[in-house]
């Protein structure tokens, strides 16, 4: 290809991604200006558990990375598989208690709990929080996940599906 197609080539090119970038910005600022809060809050379930398993699928390639790297023997092999196991365990636990406080009739709950810590975090889809719910929540937790009360964060999110 001569030098000049080459030049046409990525002019166009340069030409398609700005066309691009400024199409993008014309549409977010137009898509942001007619939503509001309601479908924020509406969403809210669904974009929780999107970010979280986007987050922790990047956590699990990159932790399969360093399992293919390393040979079986070494630390940084164990320290990896014992992380992946963690975040499968965590995961899984997350599941279990948030279909339990779905039982307690909840139209949506989030569990986050935190692989680090011992911090467990749930967000209901209820309007207001009262103590009996709260005391369920609770119990269920301390029991369920071997969570001490004090690390326990219960909070209410007002999402009408």
């Amino acid at each position: 290809m001569s030098k000049k197609k080459k030049i046409i080539v990525m002019s166009s090119l340069v030409f398609l991604l700005a066309l691009t970038a400024v199409l993008n910005v014309l549409l977010a600022q137009n898509t942001s200006a007619n939503s509001g809060d309601a479908v924020t809050t509406a969403n809210y379930f669904a974009t929780y558990r999107s970010e979280r398993t986007a987050t922790r699928s990047e956590e699990l390639l990159q932790l399969d990375s360093i399992i293919e790297l390393y040979d079986e023997s070494s630390e940084e092999y164990a320290e990896a598989v014992a992380m992946k196991m963690d975040i499968v365990t965590v995961m899984e636990q997350e599941l279990q208690l948030e279909t339990m406080i779905k039982s307690l009739g909840f139209s949506d709950a989030v569990v986050s709990i935190g692989v680090d810590s011992e911090n467990v975090n749930v967000f209901i889809n209820s309007q207001e929080l009262d103590m009996d719910t709260a005391l369920s929540i609770y119990d269920m937790l301390l029991s369920d996940a071997e969570v001490a009360a004090e690390n326990i964060t219960i909070m209410p999110v007002y999402s009408e599906i």
